[in-house]
């Protein structure tokens, strides 16, 4: 798709009508607004915006949404969640890795992410061997990347341990873990894998203070000095409490004086910081991942989100245990926690300004940053990762600017997103992956194989 031309598009210069965008191979090269559409280019009837980056996922949880939504004898929480997961994936294959995590991609696309950050920790066969590849389960999220068009960012998830301060893991864990020594043969294995795909990011995932113990973080963050890492933090009360016992500090606090978390760092979820937690988190330039549905999913609690940005701090969102796939959706979510919380209206937005563009600025900016993907805006030189909405759809008719915005985010269910092109490919073609269809067969039938 070397040109496309489209009615309206938000440009890193802000709104600009009738906008005809260059292309060579996945980049940008060359845009221009108040133009004519030529002869012969496609023009995409709607509303441009930049591609948002999906900055947590466990692909492989896809094949489990819905499937733990009845209240057990004790009260449910994220950890009895997680013993059912335990259960779930002990029969996985291989083969149904990669055909969960294209579909769960295929519908990360048409939902408008453009680039996903999968946060791989499923390394090993049931038993806890390695494969024969040490990678071939990340092979198996880089084909389902390379089928779906997304763009990559890949983090491998270092697993030792059952709980803070080194305990030991739990039978359920063993799909999980790695020492060091593996897990650098890990690493090396799936940047093998991960160069065939252009412009994909390898990066680390320490999964949690609760999974990697002191000695284990400093080694895995001088042995590979570049690239982003990754990290769970503060997701749950019980998680807060258990650190306190172990070290004397809480998660986000002890990570904050004993390592050099910077801008490489995103923390996932915090959801639970003191006001000065908050502070220092955001001026150490880290970014915070969320995942509001699946926070919400879980009952991990609200993320006090006006108080880390009032502070200076940078947000991505992702869909973690992609229960339900919206890029819409996971800022209505992060909003309306607020609202629900604080009994007041339009939270996250500067006064008088559009609350959805800003969310919407926050999560493509952030998303980028937190990956290490040149994207997040469409201007000459970036990654051409492209969301076309339908100004037709009920929502958004008559709106433009940031008012479609607020509709796409506040006010519509499902459909919006008419076209996608990812890293310079039209993926997503009147509402529909090109490859829908034959991915929605190999889903449909790793699904019917696996239990319920």
């Amino acid at each position: 798709m070397p040109q496309l031309h489209v009615q309206h598009a938000l440009l890193e210069t802000g709104w600009q009508r009738d906008v005809l965008i260059r292309i060579e191979g996945p980049r940008i090269a060359a845009i221009e607004a108040g133009a004519a559409a030529p002869a012969g280019v496609e023009r995409l009837a709607g509303i441009a915006v930049p591609g948002v980056a999906n900055v947590h996922s466990h692909a492989f949880q896809r094949a489990m949404a819905g499937l733990v939504e009845r209240r057990g004898p004790e009260d449910d929480s994220f950890w009895t969640w997680r013993e059912v997961m335990y259960r779930f994936l002990a029969r996985m294959t291989p083969d149904d890795v990669e055909a969960i995590a294209a579909w769960a991609y295929v519908e990360m696309l048409e939902a408008g992410f453009t680039a996903v950050g999968e946060f791989h920790y499923l390394h090993n066969a049931p038993d806890g061997a390695r494969y024969a590849d040490p990678a071939e389960m990340a092979g198996r999220i880089v084909a389902a990347a390379e089928a779906s068009g997304i763009g990559l960012a890949l983090l491998p998830c270092f697993y030792a341990h059952g709980g803070c301060g080194g305990k030991a893991a739990k039978p359920g864990q063993a799909r999980f873990l790695s020492d060091i020594e593996s897990f650098r043969r890990l690493i090396e294995a799936s940047r093998r894998h991960l160069s065939r795909l252009d412009g994909a990011v390898l990066g680390i995932a320490p999964h949690s203070l609760r999974a990697v113990d002191a000695a284990e973080l400093r080694a895995l963050v001088d042995a590979w000095p570049a690239g982003p890492i990754h990290m769970h933090a503060a997701e749950q009360m019980g998680e807060v409490e258990e650190c306190i016992a172990w070290s004397g500090a809480r998660p986000v606090e002890w990570l904050l004086a004993n390592m050099a978390v910077d801008a490489r760092w995103c923390l996932i979820h915090t959801t639970h910081m003191t006001p000065q937690e908050s502070r220092d988190l955001a001026h150490s330039g880290a970014t915070a991942g969320l995942c509001p549905i699946t926070e919400a999913n879980l009952g991990d609690g609200i993320f006090e989100a006006a108080r880390f940005l009032d502070a200076g701090g940078r947000i991505a969102v992702g869909t973690d245990s992609n229960v339900r796939i919206s890029v819409a959706e996971e800022l209505r979510t992060l909003e309306y926690g607020q609202r629900l919380r604080e009994r007041k209206r339009n939270r996250l937005g500067p006064t008088g300004a559009s609350t959805g563009r800003h969310l919407f600025d926050l999560a493509r900016a952030g998303g980028a940053r937190a990956l290490g993907l040149d994207g997040g805006m469409l201007a000459v030189g970036k990654v051409a990762d492209i969301v076309v909405l339908d100004a037709e759809h009920p929502a958004l008719i008559g709106r433009d600017g940031d008012a479609a915005l607020d509709a796409w985010l506040f006010a519509s269910g499902d459909g919006v997103v008419r076209d996608v092109i990812a890293g310079g490919r039209h993926v997503v073609v009147d509402g529909r992956h090109v490859a829908r269809d034959a991915v929605l067969a190999r889903f449909a039938a790793a699904m019917r194989r696996l239990p319920i």
